[in-house]
């Protein structure tokens, strides 16, 4: 065989495009890696400067450990964890080569910057009059429904499984050889249930924007205050407690850098303190702060807290920390006398 010959026998080896299962792996993989960097560093930043400064600094140490994890792989040009762990490699949609730095820094930074930003910002809008607040208080459920429409996208093609890889134009290829004789898993009904969920939501959307007509005034009436208490139900930042709106009483938050106030000196705790021996002001202590309670709080579910607390930790995940019960910032009762 002479060289001619040689050469225009020589094929390039293409590597197969990954499958879906491997694509959900590998992001599950590296999800849980990513929780476990962040909780490991939440317990040694809360051993060195308490709960109470933690809380104020969740979100940054979300981002910090996002960023470090997705840094050091795919800011490396490497496999990530979880990529290693199905033996899939990212690839750029254009030449077929590894991505660009540039591309790369768009993948650490895309996936994590939009929602710190965004939590941080609908924290200091509180107020709802300004089209910039009512556009930034929106924008969560919008890029929520578009990450849905993505994954039902992705379980029809098994491409883009994360947004901003579609935005980006980087998808997966695998080092291990497709098989001819199996058929690789279908995950379009979980796509098919995804759609529905979506049209329902729309539906929702627009039964809920269409108004009633009332027959009277008094149903008139009756009809505005159930919208608001709708309102105020779906959206926290509408709701009250003693006839103040919440996003009022949140608008000067408490300084966490301060020393904590004795329970003696707080003026949202009606209690006769020389009355209640020890071991009952021991059971007044906060599980969240760990500290004697202050402003106490009580949830659905009966559980007591700090005011400060169990609303720093209910627009961070709304759930009670103690049972798991779903928690409605509405829906806290101040409890000034325990």
């Amino acid at each position: 065989m002479t060289s001619a010959q040689g050469s225009e026998s020589l094929v390039l080896p293409q590597f197969p495009n990954a499958q879906q299962a491997q694509i959900i792996r590998a992001h599950q993989r590296d999800f849980f890696y990513a929780s476990s960097l962040k909780e490991q560093t939440e317990n040694i930043l809360r051993s060195w400067f308490g709960s109470r400064w933690l809380m104020r600094w969740d979100k940054e140490v979300d981002l910090l450990s996002k960023l470090v994890y997705h840094g050091f792989t795919t800011g490396q040009a490497i496999q990530s964890l979880g990529e290693e762990y199905t033996d899939i490699w990212s690839t750029s949609t254009t030449d077929g080569g590894f991505p660009s730095p540039r591309r790369r820094a768009a993948l650490i930074f895309l996936p994590a910057f939009p929602a710190y930003l965004l939590s941080r910002l609908g924290t200091k809008l509180t107020t709802r009059s300004s089209r910039f607040a009512k556009l930034v208080h929106q924008l969560p459920t919008i890029l929520d429904v578009v990450s849905e429409v993505n994954l039902a996208l992705f379980y029809f093609r098994g491409v883009y499984y994360d947004i901003s890889k579609r935005l980006i134009g980087i998808h997966f290829v695998s080092s291990i050889a497709e098989n001819p004789n199996v058929r690789p898993p279908s995950y379009s009904l979980l796509g098919v249930l995804i759609a529905l969920r979506l049209l329902h939501r729309l539906s929702s959307l627009f039964r809920s924007s269409k108004p009633l007509p009332p027959k009277s005034e008094l149903e008139g009436t009756l009809l505005m205050l159930k919208t608001e208490k709708t309102q105020a139900l779906r959206d926290p930042t509408l709701a009250s407690i003693d006839e103040t709106l919440v996003t009022t009483i949140l608008a000067n938050p408490p300084d966490d850098s301060a020393p904590p106030v004795p329970a003696e000196e707080d003026d949202y705790t009606a209690l006769r303190f020389g009355s209640i021996s020890e071991a009952e002001r021991a059971r007044r202590s906060c599980s969240l702060c760990l500290e004697e309670r202050t402003a106490s709080t009580s949830t659905e579910c009966g559980h007591l807290f700090c005011w400060s607390c169990i609303v720093g930790w209910a627009k961070e995940k709304a759930e009670c920390p103690l049972c798991r019960q779903s928690i409605t910032l509405s829906r806290i009762l101040p409890v000034y006398n325990l």
